[in-house]
């Protein structure tokens, strides 16, 4: 059994910053890549930023220059800097792993259960 636990959401002003974490553990917690998935209301999850164990990171382009993907020297966290945050970030945000590939969703072998972000103006 693997689990991943996201923390550090919540509501923040447009243009303001959060972090968000996610811990993997389990029989397995260091991961080819890991990454994160946002979902607003009425929409798709969309791939927001990923990272293989080597560092490399990729971003959407919707985020990339604002948000910043790192992982512990363990290998079994990831985070998510969000800086100058705009309304349209607002979404649940979901961490993901995968031994797979790096990724898209159908490589997805493991689900966070998601933390809420929530931008205001």
């Amino acid at each position: 059994q693997v689990q991943l636990v996201e923390s550090g959401g919540g509501s923040v002003q447009a243009g303001g910053s959060l972090r968000l974490s996610c811990a993997a553990s389990g029989y397995k917690s260091n991961f080819h890549c890991m990454g994160w998935f946002r979902q607003a209301p009425g929409k798709g999850r969309e791939d927001v930023a990923r990272i293989y164990h080597t560092g490399t990171a990729y971003y959407a382009g919707s985020v990339k220059g604002r948000f910043t993907i790192s992982r512990g020297n363990a290998l079994d966290t990831v985070y998510l800097q969000m800086d100058s945050i705009k309304p349209e970030d607002s979404a649940m945000y979901y961490c993901a792993s995968s031994d797979i590939a790096c990724f898209e969703v159908k490589d997805i072998e493991y689900w966070g259960q998601g933390t809420q972000v929530t931008v205001s103006t």
